[in-house]
């Protein structure tokens, strides 16, 4: 997969599930305070030194409420978006 430069590829899923799904995701996301807590899990599942793309141990249907919440404080909608509950955790982050 070719990615423009300024983005990432990752995939995203839970094993047990129906395994993985591919996003581009912007760079800028890896900074964000709540995906910094799903690099972390990634690290606790995987390690620094996995091949392939980064994978994050995360449901698709969540990985996308965390880009959604991103992008929706990036657009200055979200106000209080500090204080929500942190997402994945489900999968305890």
């Amino acid at each position: 997969m070719k990615v423009k430069k300024g983005w990432l590829a990752v995939q995203v899923g839970l094993e047990e599930q129906n395994g993985f799904q591919k996003f581009v995701i912007p760079i800028s996301y890896l900074y964000h305070p709540l995906f910094q807590r799903l690099l972390g899990k990634a690290y606790e599942f995987y390690g620094y030194h996995a091949n392939g793309p980064l994978r994050l141990p995360c449901s698709v249907d969540d990985f996308l409420h965390l880009r959604w919440q991103i992008e929706k404080e990036a657009s200055g909608c979200g106000v209080f978006a500090w204080f929500d509950p942190p997402i994945c955790a489900r999968v305890q982050l």
